[in-house]
């Protein structure tokens, strides 16, 4: 843990630099939504969570949330700064969740206190969530979107769905083939969504000696709908020189 005052003796906060944790930019008011996306509850907390410390890693204020970042108890400027930043990060949090969650948070003083009791109340894993989620990656489905489209979406749910469940991320033998299963599972989902114009190249990927990844099944697959496209394309920039030709026979 860091002491807002042990390290510098700093007594203007405008001689602090972007690299302190103490130091605001004069966009960082307690008016600032620092991510787009609100706190609903146990269904969304993971994304939320990882939303909102990617934004205070960038703002470099994840001091302020985990307690690495402590107080200044001798210098009075860095300490009422402290104070200051507190309360903006405490400001962003609120504005970051919905107002049902908010009213529940409006009279805490720490940052580092609503994270807490946020984390407590709502990382859990909820087998209906669990459910839900995994539901909603086997349902979806192309639908006539580009392939990339339909591709992203199902990647953000499975990224979802990994944090969710918190997969194993050890490096033993047993970890390797279970993300090697888990990896052939977003294989087979990532097929089946796909439109039945792509039943020829699904074939084919689903035919090879090692099966691929998802990644390169993806790549594959773009490059038949461009080729498809580049090809659909083609026959019309080439239907009317054709007809102008017969139109000249003709006259």
């Amino acid at each position: 843990m860091t002491d807002s005052g042990s390290s510098s003796v700093v007594t203007d906060v405008s001689k602090l630099d972007a690299s302190n944790p103490l130091y605001l930019h004069a966009s960082d008011s307690s008016t600032f939504f620092i991510i787009n996306i609100k706190l609903k509850g146990i269904e969304n907390y993971n994304v939320w969570a990882n939303s909102m410390l990617l934004a205070l890693q960038v703002k470099n204020k994840i001091g302020f949330i985990d307690g690495t970042f402590l107080k200044s108890t001798n210098n009075d400027v860095l300490s009422r700064q402290w104070d200051k930043c507190n309360f903006v990060v405490l400001s962003w949090i609120l504005n970051s969740i919905y107002e049902e969650l908010h009213l529940g948070q409006v009279f805490s003083k720490l940052a580092i206190d609503v994270w807490k009791d946020l984390k407590e109340t709502y990382d859990k894993v909820d087998g209906s969530v669990v459910f839900s989620l995994y539901q909603k990656i086997n349902s979806l489905s192309q639908n006539g979107s580009s392939v990339s489209e339909y591709y992203h979406k199902l990647n953000t749910m499975w990224k979802q769905f990994d944090a969710m469940v918190q997969l194993p991320s050890c490096s033993c033998q047993a970890s390797e083939k279970f993300n090697d299963f888990n990896h052939l599972i977003k294989l087979m989902q990532f097929l089946m969504g796909l439109d039945d114009a792509y039943q020829s190249v699904r074939t084919s990927l689903l035919t090879i000696d090692l099966l691929p990844t998802v990644k390169h099944a993806f790549s594959v697959v773009s490059r038949e709908e461009s080729h498809r496209n580049s090809s659909s394309g083609g026959s019309c920039s080439k239907t009317q020189p054709q007809n102008m030709s017969f139109v000249s026979k003709t006259n």
